[in-house]
């Protein structure tokens, strides 16, 4: 069985028989029964047209659904209006699921979970397990974010104009891609690559979208992932970027990334996504951590305030204040930030500390962000980072 042909058809299906008014609900539901029917029935006779195959059950499925609810007996004129089988129309919807997924009702979670299943192709309890939640659990996160753009919950024979009026408000480019950035930076676990999916994703719509932010987070994406395998020791412990094997970098994923930023800073329509990606590239092409360029980093972060003013971009400015200039400066950066409950800033300060050789604050800044880390692997890193200190 071709799972890949079945997760590549999936989202195509699924807003073929949304434009033919069903609710987005129902539709994801009838779509789930025809992929369990080509499961059974594909293996032994693999029909000419696979989507128009799919697109005829899962719209029989629909029917069936419709007419078995007595609440919806009014709409089995529907039967009638059923399209006779043949070839399906060559018109790929991906795009439109992408902005319904980022409906800005919905929760950035939900959001997520929404386009992984819907776009992505993933099961329910695939992405309960990357999630690391019981599937009952985002079972009910899938079901909720389908009512919201299908329309609050309301059947599926009055759906359609309920329906259509949520796809007149679906997300921005912007909303999609932090979607998209959001999923990538769950990273991976369990049978699911998360980061890989990401990726995945996002080649579709860049090949959909012709947008230099769309190409930017592309090349974000590709950047980061290819340090994937250097960032954890044998042990499960975190590799600083500093003391990562650069010789086990992905040279091929950084020479694309490098070639599509480079081909979308040349439109001269600068985003949040390039600015990221260029940071990364700049880290990427130096061949030992002395010799990146911080200089121009820092260059970089000064856009990305620009665009952004973002606290954790100030944050990490000022690491790159305190490689280009030294840790004094960085720590005058620092100082600048005043919001003492923002993520990291005790370890960066901690860093920054260090390198200014005042070892007793570093250490006891160490064991602060160890206590306040969001993950075991960080929290063991800085809590085996105190320990170096006050060792000494």
């Amino acid at each position: 069985m071709d799972e890949a042909l079945l997760r590549s058809l999936t989202p195509s299906v699924l807003t073929v028989l949304v434009r033919r008014g069903a609710s987005f609900a129902a539709a994801e539901d009838a779509v789930q029964e025809a992929l369990v029917e080509a499961v059974r029935v594909w293996p032994a006779d693999l029909p000419r047209d696979p989507k128009g195959w799919l697109v005829t059950v899962a719209w029989r499925k629909f029917l069936d659904a419709t007419r078995a609810d007595a609440a919806r007996r009014r709409r089995e004129d529907r039967v009638d209006e059923e399209p006779a089988p043949g070839p399906a129309p060559a018109v790929d919807d991906t795009l439109q699921l992408y902005f319904l997924c980022a409906h800005p009702s919905l929760t950035p979670s939900s959001a997520v979970a929404l386009t992984l299943r819907a776009v992505g192709g993933l099961t329910t309890r695939q992405i309960a397990r990357a999630y690391l939640v019981p599937e009952a659990t985002m079972a009910q996160r899938i079901s909720r974010a389908k009512r919201t753009v299908s329309g609050d919950g309301v059947s599926p024979a009055r759906a359609k104009p309920r329906a259509r009026g949520r796809f007149d408000q679906p997300g921005d480019v912007a909303t999609v891609l932090r979607v998209l950035y959001l999923v990538f930076n769950e990273g991976y676990s369990g049978d699911v690559d998360l980061a890989a999916e990401a990726i995945r994703l996002t080649r579709q719509l860049a090949a959909r979208v012709d947008h230099p932010e769309v190409a930017g987070l592309l090349a974000l994406m590709l950047l980061h992932h290819a340090r994937r395998a250097t960032r954890t020791a044998p042990d499960g412990s975190l590799v600083p970027l500093a003391e990562q094997d650069r010789g086990r970098w992905d040279t091929r994923s950084i020479a694309e990334g490098v070639e599509i930023l480079q081909t979308a800073l040349a439109r001269d329509r600068l985003g949040e996504f390039q600015a990221q990606a260029a940071i990364a590239a700049l880290h990427a092409d130096a061949p030992t951590a002395g010799e990146t360029d911080w200089v121009q980093i820092v260059e970089w972060y000064d856009e990305l305030v620009r665009l952004t003013d973002s606290p954790v971009v100030r944050l990490n400015r000022a690491v790159a204040v305190g490689e280009a200039d030294g840790p004094r400066a960085g720590l005058a950066a620092l100082a600048a930030l005043d919001d003492d409950s923002l993520p990291r800033r005790a370890a960066v300060a901690a860093y920054l500390h260090e390198r200014d050789g005042d070892l007793a604050t570093a250490a006891r800044l160490y064991a602060e962000a160890a206590h306040a880390a969001p993950n075991l692997a960080e929290r063991e890193h800085l809590t085996r980072q105190a320990a170096r200190l006050n060792s000494r």
